[in-house]
């Protein structure tokens, strides 16, 4: 679609004579920088043969993950080496983790194994974060462990909301995440509870009045 504007900008103004030479080299310019839309290069590095289930906004996924500097190949953290072996859950699509991630992990099967290359803009940009220097290209390689339903879910609210009020309190929130991880075999700590709560309530309960509200708790589902 872009391409077609401008064969259409540079012949009608080409057709005006050489007075519009410089229209003309305007107009292929905006029509270049329109086209450079920075994305992530995504790379399949491992697949499973059998696919049960593909990630989407809202999911829970835990992750085991190496994050490295395209610039040097410097590795500023690694999941393997800096959290004991431990792979860490984050919510897809919620802007928990860096846009790359909610763009590159999007239709990811367990088991699978990705290459991200993350531009700037679309990770830490020109502020930086830690050992990342701004301005930075990221490179991730990524195994995905395993995928819960997370508490977004558009279907999950309903089940959330115990008392039907519309809006969701921390003792719900908290409920439905315990409810979850026993469904899936697995276990929390009452810490790993707090902190998750927390989180989604920072994001979510944009009036701070202790709730969170059906149009609080909305936004862009693939599934939608």
């Amino acid at each position: 679609m872009v391409l077609e504007l401008c064969v259409v900008v540079v012949c009608a103004t080409s057709a005006a004579g050489k007075m519009m030479e410089v229209m003309v080299v305007a107009a292929l310019l905006a029509c270049a920088g329109g086209a450079l839309i920075p994305e992530v290069q995504i790379t399949v590095l491992e697949k499973p043969y059998i696919c049960k289930r593909r990630t989407k906004n809202g999911d829970m996924l835990l992750v085991h993950f190496e994050g490295f500097l395209e610039s040097n190949g410097t590795r500023f953290h690694s999941t393997y080496a800096d959290n004991n072996n431990q792979p860490v859950w984050f919510t897809l699509g919620i802007k928990e983790a860096i846009k790359g991630w909610d763009k590159g992990l999007k239709d990811m099967c367990v088991g699978e194994k990705r290459k991200l290359v993350v531009p700037p803009s679309l990770a830490y940009g020109k502020e930086g974060k830690g050992k990342i220097p701004p301005e930075s290209t990221l490179i991730f390689d990524l195994h995905l462990i395993e995928i819960r339903n997370g508490p977004r879910s558009h279907e999950s609210f309903q089940e959330m909301d115990l008392n039907d009020d519309w809006k969701l309190s921390r003792e719900e929130v908290k409920a439905y995440l315990k409810f979850e991880f026993e469904k899936h075999g697995g276990a929390m700590n009452e810490t790993q509870h707090e902190v998750l709560v927390e989180s989604i309530f920072e994001k979510e309960d944009d009036d701070s009045d202790g709730f969170i509200s059906a149009r609080e708790f909305t936004y862009i589902h693939d599934e939608l």
